[in-house]
């Protein structure tokens, strides 16, 4: 049978209020990224996201930003690279002292693109989850997009786990379609459902110029944030078992 990851983006509450039904997220995903504090999320809400993992049965990965909740973490900021280390290195203490049983980590939003072409903050996050491996004794998985940061985590001797994205537009280079950009954002249930069973058994994903462009992830994202959340995400997995594709984590 084949098998693929279902991640989303929880755990994102700002000043108290969450900002997904995380609780019917989780019912359907298999990893869940969960916010500590760069850019959303709090003691609470980590705990709070803990208690979900455990409860469903869904893997809990740390998604650590930049540390810029005014702009939820989707604006670069200049950081000195040790200094970026040590704020991704007490996010994910943070998440820990939470109680999280930590399988492994993805960088969000402007992080999580800066990572894949710049070398030296690739490099500065890629440390601080190899210090924190070494403290737990066994290797964090990075997930993303190929670039630096799959290169910078096997320099520290990191796995390095590719995902794709479901409800997000892609450009023919297999980048994505920068959020302010028309069709940078899918929502459409029945849509997402059928990119997903293709990214599971083929492979591949179409670019908004309809170019058909190589992904092969072992773990497909959706955004819990976005109005139409729990309805792609329960169409993704409905349309995924009908398939008989298997969704679990790989971690």
């Amino acid at each position: 049978m084949a098998a693929i990851d279902l991640n989303a983006d929880l755990g994102e509450t700002v000043d108290g209020v969450p900002t997904a039904d995380d609780e019917a997220m989780f019912a359907v995903i298999s990893s869940a990224n969960v916010a500590c504090g760069g850019h959303a999320g709090d003691t609470a809400s980590m705990r709070a996201a803990v208690e979900r993992a455990t409860r469903f049965g869904v893997a809990v990965g740390a998604h650590p930003s930049y540390p810029d909740r005014e702009n939820f973490g989707r604006v670069a900021v200049a950081m000195d690279t040790a200094d970026l280390s040590a704020e991704v290195a007490a996010q994910l203490d943070a998440l820990c002292a939470a109680g999280a049983d930590l399988r492994y980590v993805k960088p969000h939003g402007a992080l999580y693109h800066a990572v894949t072409r710049d070398r030296a903050q690739a490099d500065a996050v890629a440390r601080a989850v190899a210090d924190l491996s070494a403290r737990l004794g066994r290797p964090l998985p990075v997930l993303g997009l190929h670039g630096e940061i799959a290169r910078a985590a096997a320099s520290v001797g990191l796995p390095f786990v590719q995902e794709a994205f479901l409800d997000r537009g892609y450009l023919p280079d297999g980048s994505l379609v920068p959020r302010a950009q028309a069709g940078a954002l899918l929502d459409d249930p029945g849509v997402v459902a059928a990119r997903a069973v293709r990214l599971a058994r083929e492979g591949v994903v179409e670019a908004v110029d309809g170019t058909v462009v190589g992904a092969d992830a072992a773990s497909l994202c959706v955004h819990g944030d976005s109005p139409s959340a729990v309805a792609m995400a329960r169409a993704v997995r409905a349309a995924l078992d009908a398939a008989g594709v298997e969704v679990r984590a790989p971690w």
